[in-house]
């Protein structure tokens, strides 16, 4: 593809191609290295187009903030997120005006402080069970684990039930669902995903298919049933537990601006429980493993770790504002491999940024991969360093920003920081994991940025 400081876009820098859709298909091609090298070769703000579409990928973390928080009125969702609907509904994620903001304070007393550290315990109790089922120089695929155990927290989180039983099924769901957003920005993809093409006929079977799990637990809570994991407690004769999952919640969640308009439908809280459910469990999963493969090539700051960890026992949530160090190995971990690694807004009436005016309709993409890794922000970018989370510094606020900004930001923060530290404080008391003689792992850029290849052998500490 050819380049040159005019672009596809008249008056604005960026890349060019005299073949249609060139920059489309470089995109497609390498996703992190077309937005890095765009980034670092026409500077803050460069244009393209994907087809039709006008697209402005913004790099200035000031310009970041003013298009998630001062102009946020301005911005629209993504066109991700637009295509998303087709999996998660109308749900929080995909929810635009009023309606997201109806939504969010509906939602908002879930994720209060007071419930996110009643699943602490949760957190934990999981954490130990994979743990302590870890065999020494046990080979494992990091990715596949970390799913699998976050999966099982976020079944337990939102529905009090174990789905182990359907994990394989729900993981296999997740995988064909999170497949289609790689197709998101495929000119006519609309009148595509209706045709029986094989990609499409996995994502509605696997709609499906994790849409069967939910409103199961939706008609127990309705019926007032106990869940599956509370069978055996019945049949003893004694009362089921009582738990505060995240779909009983949502059960009981009303607007409190208008508190006697009664509740949400089944539809409402399935896709409310979709939203949470996926961005629950893929975000926290790579998270979690490329924290492990990075612990993995630093072995002075995994020591610096054990050295911590060896003043807690079982790590509780009062220990979590203790755990400095853990905390920073996550931060630089979400920093080098933000689970988010980009995030659209559609432009709903003109705009100017960096002096150029942009038009309505028009695409803006905020890569947190690209701002993360600026040299500008982060000296020694490329370097795994913890430490510089233990001391103020002088950078931009949206120099990071991996849980997004403003009205959109995500309403999970809290409960995924407070799982990510539980998880490596209890998993790393017992064991390291080396990759060996293992290859080191590819980025696959889907909705989240997951890991590909990332083989490791479990070591007892």
């Amino acid at each position: 593809m050819a380049t040159n400081l005019t672009s596809d876009l008249p008056g604005i820098p960026g890349p060019s191609s005299w073949v249609p859709g060139g920059a489309y298909w470089a995109f497609r091609k390498d996703p992190l290295t077309f937005f890095t090298n765009t980034a670092r070769t026409y500077g803050d703000i460069a244009g393209f187009k994907f087809g039709p579409m006008k697209v402005y990928l913004v790099s200035r973390p000031e310009w970041i903030e003013d298009v998630l928080v001062k102009s946020a009125g301005k911005f629209g969702k993504g066109i991700a997120l637009e295509r998303a609907r087709a999996l998660l509904g109308n749900g929080l994620l995909t929810a635009a005006g009023q309606e997201h903001l109806k939504h969010r304070r509906m939602i908002q007393p879930l994720f209060h402080r007071q419930h996110v550290q009643g699943f602490a315990d949760t957190f934990v109790r999981h954490a130990a069970r994979w743990r302590d089922a870890v065999a020494p120089g046990a080979q494992l695929d990091m990715a596949r684990e970390m799913s699998a155990l976050t999966l099982g927290i976020i079944g337990e989180t939102m529905f009090s039930s174990d789905v182990q039983g359907d994990a394989d099924e729900v993981r296999e769901a997740l995988a064909d669902a999170v497949s289609n957003f790689a197709y998101a920005f495929i000119p006519g993809v609309d009148y595509l995903q209706r045709l029986p093409l094989p990609i499409f006929v996995k994502v509605r079977q696997a709609r499906e298919r994790l849409d069967r799990v939910i409103h199961r637990v939706i008609a127990e809570r309705r019926a007032g049933n106990p869940s599956t994991s509370d069978e055996a407690t019945v049949d003893k004769g004694l009362p089921p537990p009582v738990r505060p999952d995240l779909i009983s919640m949502l059960l009981a969640a009303r607007d409190p601006e208008n508190p006697n308009e009664g509740g949400m439908s089944d539809a409402q809280i399935r896709d409310e429980a979709m939203t949470i459910f996926l961005a629950g469990h893929e975000t926290t999963a790579n998270a979690m493993a490329w924290t492990w493969h990075l612990l993995g090539t630093a072995p002075e700051a995994e020591a610096r770790l054990h050295e911590e960890l060896a003043r807690v026992r079982t790590p509780t949530v009062e220990d979590v504002p203790k755990l400095e160090w853990t905390r920073a190995i996550v931060s630089e971990s979400m920093r080098l491999f933000p689970p988010a690694w980009t995030m659209g807004r559609r432009v709903l009436e003109p705009h100017t940024l960096g002096g150029h005016t942009i038009d309505k309709g028009a695409l803006i993409i905020l890569s947190q991969w690209v701002v993360h890794h600026d040299p500008r922000w982060w000296p020694n970018a490329e370097r795994f360093a913890p430490e510089r989370w233990l001391a103020p510094a002088e950078r931009p606020k949206y120099a990071y920003f991996p849980f997004g900004g403003g009205t959109r930001v995500c309403i999970g923060e809290a409960f995924a920081w407070t799982e990510a530290i539980l998880l490596l404080a209890t998993i790393a008391q017992k064991w390291r994991f080396v990759r060996g003689a293992h290859s080191p792992p590819t980025t696959e850029p889907r909705i989240t940025l997951r890991p590909k290849g990332l083989f490791m052998t479990a070591a007892p500490r």
